[in-house]
């Protein structure tokens, strides 16, 4: 069993997952880099592996059952247990014009897919390496959320939250919920989860829209992930502090 700490981050080939993983691999985690597209994440292990990080590549689609499965027998094989969870996988679905979604023309098909990898998704993959994580001595889940799934913050008129998004939105509440579920289920054991909120950021998942950098979005989750024992748990961070559902 590695003596190093292992952590997975799914979606991690590019944008704010590769910068978890690159900021975790800067302080000392063996980086296992989950991707559906095996040549992008052979990229991104061979240019983390080029920074010093310890990583290696997990072929990793969070919507396939199998896929899931067998990335959880490779960490396995791999490493012995998991001590970081970073659930960073998600998609928008489609939207028309100034980036909104509708809610009075949703294509439910559209709906059931952002669902199945926002939301089943991250169920999935957690749930798939839980036997891996109740190895750790001090586990962490951190599922990357948004401010947008805050329904406080979406039902106020004098926050200005962006454009109506009727599936992407929804789904990160959805996702919120669940993480307050998991914590507690999880009182009483050493494993801490939380959301967070990685802002605003330029990455191809919003044409490369916002006035934060993929390493700014990158830092709270990576304080998430290296919480001590004490710290916060069923809650929901963004850099500024606490985010209200």
């Amino acid at each position: 069993m590695s003596e190093k700490k292992i952590a997975l981050i799914t979606g991690a080939n590019k944008g704010i997952g590769y910068e978890i993983a690159s900021g975790l691999g800067a302080l000392g985690y063996r980086v296992a880099v989950g991707a559906r597209d095996e040549a992008r994440c052979a990229t991104a292990v061979e240019k983390l592996r080029a920074g010093g990080v310890d990583a290696f590549g997990v072929p990793l689609d969070v919507t396939g059952d199998r896929s899931v499965t067998e990335a959880a027998e490779l960490v396995e094989r791999q490493a012995g247990r998991l001590d970081v969870l970073v659930n960073n996988a998600g998609i928008s679905g489609e939207t028309g014009p100034g980036w909104e979604q509708d809610p009075t023309a949703l294509d439910l098909d559209m709906v059931r897919t952002v669902l199945e990898t926002n939301v089943l998704g991250v169920i999935r993959v957690t749930n798939a390496m839980l036997p891996l994580l109740r190895r750790s001595a001090s586990p962490r889940i951190v599922n990357v959320s948004s401010s947008v799934g805050s329904l406080t913050r979406q039902a106020d008129p004098d926050i200005q939250i962006g454009p109506v998004m009727a599936a992407y939105a929804p789904s990160k509440s959805y996702l919120n919920a669940v993480t307050v579920q998991y914590a507690r289920q999880f009182t009483g054991t050493n494993i801490l989860i939380n959301a967070a909120c990685p802002g605003l950021v330029a990455t191809d998942f919003n044409g490369f829209y916002g006035p934060r950098t993929p390493e700014q979005g990158a830092a709270t989750p990576i304080r998430l992930a290296t919480l001590p024992d004490d710290g916060p748990t069923g809650a929901f961070f963004e850099d500024d502090g606490v985010v209200p559902w």
